[in-house]
């Protein structure tokens, strides 16, 4: 299983050097059932891992100049504080048995891994649903201050919650939103992404024993991922690998959904 976690690890690296996102969906399932983590402890070591990849693929988009950092500014602050203040204040004090339900127990990991799943099937509906043509011109709403405040926080909540740097939720944010063209989008996603994510990991250092050797592995596998993901990006066709791996998606978060509702009580 440790074997195929490490290939697996390099999936989410090359998802976010093809489309700049759907790599931090990946990670917690890997961790948790391929490498046996703690699922609340996998949380955090996706942020590890999605961040600093992603840090990697934003310092070539920068360099690439396809990142927008008006918007990583003004979009990112308010998610990364979110997910700050989640990690450092709220995941240490939420008790690991939150409640019972016609005879079942609900946990912590339990809640984390269900929550999950459903965010992974409303990641893959997003990836496969058909999208308009061409990119939408900047809006009005571009300089709208409170929606971008209330964006940034919905997405570092996701983010800061269940481990997942929101990549499939931002890029169209971005780009219907915010009008930004999609390959400066992608770019500036992945320097939101890496922001929230290590900001995030930052806010777990006091309250997770972190094995740093296993972490640090891991991360470079999908950082090598990463630079595959990058020149597949100019190979293959974005649209249909992207629905491709919205389907991969939506079975994983299915399988999860189902194991954990109806095979782990």
């Amino acid at each position: 299983m440790e074997i195929l976690g490490y290939i697996a690890s390099a999936f989410i690296g090359i998802s976010l050097g093809l489309i700049g996102g759907g790599g931090s969906i990946l990670t917690v399932p890997v961790l948790v059932y391929l490498f046996g983590v703690d699922p609340l402890l996998a949380t955090s070591y996706s942020l590890f891992v999605v961040g600093s990849t992603s840090l990697v693929g934003a310092y070539q988009n920068w360099m690439n100049r396809s990142v927008n950092v008006k918007t990583v500014l003004s979009f990112g602050l308010s998610s990364v504080a979110t997910v700050f203040l989640i990690r450092k204040y709220l995941i240490p004090v939420i008790p690991e048995h939150l409640f019972r339900i016609s005879g079942f127990d609900i946990t912590l990991n339990k809640a984390t891994m269900v929550l999950f799943a459903l965010l992974m099937i409303a990641a893959a509906f997003s990836m496969v649903k058909e999208e308009q043509s061409g990119e939408p011109a900047r809006s009005a709403h571009s300089e709208n201050g409170l929606r971008l405040l209330l964006l940034g926080i919905g997405i570092g909540g996701a983010t800061g919650l269940l481990g997942a740097g929101g990549g499939f939720l931002l890029v169209p944010v971005l780009v219907i939103v915010l009008g930004l063209p999609m390959k400066e989008a992608v770019g500036t996603s992945l320097m939101i992404i890496a922001l929230n994510s290590l900001v995030g990991f930052a806010g777990d250092l006091k309250h997770f024993q972190v094995d740093w050797p296993f972490l640090l592995k891991m991360a470079a596998i999908a950082i090598a991922g990463l630079f595959i993901g990058a020149f597949l990006n100019t190979q293959i066709d974005g649209g249909n690998l992207k629905k491709g791996f919205g389907w991969f998606v939506l079975s994983i978060g299915a399988f999860i959904l189902f194991k954990e509702m109806f095979m782990n009580n």
